[in-house]
């Protein structure tokens, strides 16, 4: 399940998302660097992580990289983490 509601009241995008796998696959998937940037970005673009600082009040700084060599920047806010039951992210993109 995909759900994206936006609220442009507010200028917020909020995306659930479920995965048919094992609950520590998807925390893993989802939190480790090494993992993350070979799903993030959709194909074919890829995702690099430049910098994580996995915790509440932590960033994650990385780069969606085009196949055209495009790069467009992003920051996300590690608001909340209750280990593998819940993440949440404020994410802030630049264009690259």
């Amino acid at each position: 399940m995909l759900d994206i509601t936006v609220d442009k009241t507010i200028k917020k995008v909020f995306v659930n998302r479920e995965f048919a796998a094992e609950r520590n696959l998807v925390w893993d998937v989802t939190t480790k660097q090494e993992i993350l940037g070979q799903w993030w970005a959709p194909k074919p673009w890829i995702s690099r992580t430049k910098y994580t600082d996995f915790k509440v009040g932590g960033r994650r700084f990385y780069a969606m990289c085009g196949p055209d060599r495009e790069e467009h920047l992003a920051v996300q806010d590690f608001t909340a983490i209750s280990p593998k039951t819940n993440l949440k992210i404020k994410e802030i993109s630049f264009q690259g």
